[in-house]
């Protein structure tokens, strides 16, 4: 089925305001499908389960259909449950984020009915609710039918195999006959079949089919973390496995951006990649990250479609993916070609709801983790550290390093202190370099730094991560021995040490950074 861009669909600029700071760039097979029937007035069969982005399928052509000049009840939208009555009424406040004078309220059973009376007594121009609490507010004379232009049953089969179809048949006699009635269902039991016949008009059919999962090699781990800790997460866990080349996904092209620059920061070889680069840019990065130049790659789900790399070790979920089929796509990246792989996803808040539907669908379970201690991240060095040192030991070719040791023998130092001794200072050695960061860099620089001065600055759109990402992309050099980065309106400085100075000069000198041609030199000492 063909996916669309958001940006090419026909609807309000509030939407597709709402859908950009979303970060959506294109429309799963359901959206691409159903938005544009829906809008035309259409009734619906939709056959798509749980996760294939269903909610935005209706809720754009219910926040797009709403007379914003009263409050009465146009919309209702039933689900079986009060969990996804939630979900579908946080997707609903997100979508009409820029639209002016749009209430909706979410109504459930196990809720105080007080509440929603008093929300319903305001006025509300979208329901979602559960049939039984609908019902109930309809007997009570709190919600009124006249004006609604639209009905839709979100997953018809559940509610159907929790024995409310005389509660959804009530509601739908209680509707104008003249109303748009929608059904999405994972399944097309007779049940469903009958009520097409009785309650739709001529119903447009929909059927999504998911693609089948085969990732057998793949270990599937998932993080309860908070989303102010993933960034954290995400470092323990690449450090922790010792991961060499790794594939990150977000959903956003911002988020993208910004992990990007987070990781660079902290010292990781790291580029980006999504659907705003030009063609010969994207080809750039994926030749480095084939080549290993960079360990670690940042990217959007449609950035990465027909990425073909062999040796991808892990997959990250930095962000829930939106579609099950996302998530498939997204994990499929690892263990391939006989090799093993793994696929790591952070789950936050609500949204172990959607891990529950993706394992649901895939008929695997994702195993929980705690994540990684920093002693957990100590441990594993030290067994990495060991590793190498056991396969030196087994290399030989030691007579050099031995003649020292004997010499330390005669000293009256023990081979069991000689070796602990040499570990310790290995180790530490190891941890303090990896825990350095820009300011640990610039201070152990100090007195041989060389300042740079590069002509371009905020006024081009230049942040400091993107010149860091230049500089470590274009020479290879780590970003962790790049000193501080002094941003100005039309230029900038950066200090880096003295013996990478000749090499970013050479490397620099005419590239672009953010589609302006640079321009860098040794800074005056008056700078």
């Amino acid at each position: 089925m063909k996916k669309i861009k958001f940006s090419e669909m026909t609807f309000s600029k509030e939407i597709h305001k709402a859908i950009d700071d979303l970060g959506y760039e294109e429309a799963t097979p359901i959206q691409s499908e159903a938005i544009p029937v829906l809008l035309d007035g259409h009734d619906v069969i939709g056959q798509a389960q749980t996760g294939t982005g269903k909610t935005a399928a209706f809720g754009i052509p219910a926040i797009e259909f709403i007379d914003t000049t009263n409050r009465d009840l146009q919309i209702i939208i039933l689900c079986p449950t009060r969990e996804l009555a939630i979900q579908v009424a946080e997707e609903i406040n997100k979508l009409s984020k820029y639209k002016k004078d749009v209430y909706f309220l979410p109504v459930y059973g196990g809720q105080p009915i007080e509440r929603q009376l008093r929300a319903l007594k305001k006025g509300v121009q979208i329901i979602i609710g559960t049939p039984g609490r609908v019902l109930d507010h309809i007997e009570r004379g709190t919600i009124h039918m006249e004006k609604i232009r639209l009905v839709v049953l979100d997953e018809a089969d559940e509610m159907l195999d929790m024995g409310f179809r005389d509660d959804i048949e009530l509601i739908l006699k209680n509707t104008p006959k003249q109303r748009q009635t929608v059904m999405f269902s994972a399944t097309m039991p007779k049940a469903i079949l009958e009520l097409t016949k009785k309650y739709q008009r001529n119903p447009k059919q929909i059927k999504v089919v998911h693609e089948v999962l085969t990732v057998p090699n793949t270990e599937q781990i998932y993080f309860e973390v908070k989303d102010k800790n993933k960034l954290e997460a995400l470092s323990r866990i690449i450090d922790l496995y010792n991961l060499k080349l790794s594939l990150i996904f977000c959903n956003t092209k911002r988020g993208a951006d910004e992990l990007v620059e987070h990781l660079q920061g902290r010292g990781y070889s790291v580029d980006g990649l999504h659907g705003d680069m030009k063609q010969a840019t994207r080809e750039k990065v994926l030749g480095k990250f084939r080549k290993g130049a960079i360990e670690i790659l940042v990217a959007t789900d449609v950035a990465a479609r027909g990425l073909d790399i062999d040796n991808v070790e892990a997959v990250f979920n930095y962000d829930m993916p939106q579609d099950e089929e996302y998530y498939v796509h997204r994990i499929g990246r690892t263990g391939r070609a006989g090799k093993s792989g793994r696929a790591f996803t952070f789950v936050t808040g609500r949204e172990i709801f959607k891990l529950r539907d993706i394992q649901k669908y895939i008929k695997t379970k994702i195993k929980l983790m705690p994540v990684p201690s920093y002693d957990d991240v100590e441990e594993m060095r030290t067994n990495i550290f060991v590793e190498d040192l056991k396969k030196i030991i087994d290399t030989g070719d030691l007579k050099k390093y031995t003649q020292i040791v004997n010499q330390l023998i005669n000293d009256d130092y023990t081979t069991t202190d000689i070796a602990a001794a040499l570990l310790k200072f290995n180790l530490e050695a190891t941890t303090k370099q990896d825990d350095l960061n820009v300011k640990d860099v610039k201070n152990k620089y100090s007195g041989a730094e060389v300042r740079l001065f590069l002509n371009v600055g905020r006024k081009d759109k230049v942040r400091p991560g993107d010149i860091l990402g230049a500089l470590t992309g274009e020479t290879g050099i780590p970003g962790k021995v790049i000193g501080n980065i002094d941003l100005y309106d039309k230029f900038c400085f950066v200090n880096v040490p003295s013996e990478y100075a000749d090499e970013i000069l050479d490397t620099m000198e005419g590239n672009q950074i953010r589609g302006k041609k640079i321009h860098v030199e040794v800074a005056n000492k008056k700078d």
